[in-house]
């Protein structure tokens, strides 16, 4: 039996690293019914940043308080936020088991088959030291007879950042150990086709490839009675200006502001549910505000008028721009980005043609499934492959 691990972002805490994973894993099963299919999981390395610029890597009593710190910081009502804390407690052992994924982690690399994805799994210059620069997440030292990367993220990692900290050639190393190497964004095409000469294909993320819509769960009707404006977001990151915006956009048009990934000063209340009832939500909004990248995805898949917003990267803090501009761009919906908070509502008022949209993932679905149906067709010969040392 073939055995397959994918090595991705599955234990962060949010719904889109929860779902990417689940899809990944769903793709590859569906490419190889009968391999053994596991979760890998990675060693966090040093931040080559860190949030207060010194050295060595935080405690994790220290990376707890900050968290906390974090998420009572804003003007959200102690309800939600007590909701949010317990959601965010709660989240790995509820939901977990919903995408496969074992309470205990596996470092074990000696698989046929390494899959390096998707999400940020490339973001190596940051300052969270649950991953730090970890040199797992480039297959450094991996056991893996065949080592691949399927829609893999730099996040707002930047070549220029990546020589900043020195670290290019190390990088560029690691990346002639794979056989095959696939990206999400332009920024991590640039930066693969910078360090290595070659550029890699780009592939949508796996919850675009993956067909995730007849498995959604639709939410309790109590919860759904009145029409809502669904805001996906972490929290802290929609400052004082944005938060009522949006707060006076739902007043207008009638509208209950019910928020996801984070308790929001905007919002009438804080939502705990599975991955999969997350996308019901979706799917009955009113309309969406995000400025995540999956927040975006989720917003297509489920048909909805949403507002993406945007931030520029940078130097050592949060950016969305490098993933959410091309998602948009690919996608040929530019147009729903949200540079300034003052257009919400023209950008909501603006309609979409999804049947525009839906050709361009048809055809994007495709180009993934024939990447990874070559990269697992060695699985299914008589003779083990063998990666070169």
């Amino acid at each position: 039996m073939a055995t397959i691990g994918i090595m991705s972002m599955h234990r962060i805490l949010n719904y889109g690293s929860s779902l990417q994973a689940y899809s990944l894993r769903r793709l590859l099963a569906e490419l190889v019914p009968t391999a053994d299919l596991t979760f890998l999981d990675y060693r966090p390395g040093t931040p080559l940043v860190n949030e207060s610029q010194s050295n060595g890597r935080p405690s994790h009593l220290g990376r707890i308080f900050r968290k906390v710190q974090e998420y009572g910081s804003d003007d959200a009502s102690w309800t939600d936020k007590l909701r949010f804390f317990e959601h965010k407690r709660t989240y790995a052992k509820k939901y977990f088991p919903l995408i496969d994924l074992p309470g205990s982690r596996n470092y074990t690399t000696d698989v046929d088959l390494q899959v390096i994805g998707s999400d940020e799994v490339f973001n190596c210059v940051q300052s969270n030291a649950n991953v730090g620069f970890s040199r797992d997440l480039f297959g450094i030292d991996s056991a893996g007879r065949s080592l691949i990367s399927f829609a893999a993220s730099f996040g707002n990692t930047t070549l220029e950042k990546i020589r900043m900290h020195h670290v290019d050639e190390e990088l560029a190393a690691a990346f002639t150990r794979f056989d095959r190497i696939s990206v999400r964004d332009e920024n991590s095409a640039h930066i693969v086709e910078s360090l290595t000469g070659e550029r890699p294909p780009i592939h949508l993320d796996p919850t675009l490839v993956f067909n995730l819509l007849p498995i959604s769960m639709s939410p309790s009707g109590k919860r759904v009675a009145e029409p809502y404006l669904l805001v996906y977001a972490y929290p802290g990151r929609l400052d004082d200006i944005e938060n009522a915006r949006i707060r006076a956009y739902a007043k207008r048009k009638g509208l209950k502001v019910m928020c996801f990934g984070g308790a929001q000063p905007c919002g009438d209340t804080f939502v705990d549910c599975s991955p999969f009832e997350l996308l019901g939500y979706f799917s009955q909004a009113s309309a969406v505000v995000t400025d995540t990248f999956h927040g975006t995805i989720f917003s297509v898949l489920t048909e909805r008028p949403f507002a993406t917003i945007t931030r520029a990267n940078q130097r050592h803090g949060y950016g969305n721009m490098e993933k959410i501009g091309y998602l948009l761009d690919a996608l040929g919906l530019r147009e729903r980005e949200l540079a300034q908070i003052q257009q919400l509502e023209s950008v909501l008022a603006q309609s979409i043609d999804y049947s525009s949209v839906q050709r361009v993932i048809k055809a994007e679905r495709q180009k993934a499934r024939e990447y990874l149906a070559d990269a697992v067709a060695p699985l299914q010969e008589t003779k083990p492959i063998r990666r070169p040392q």
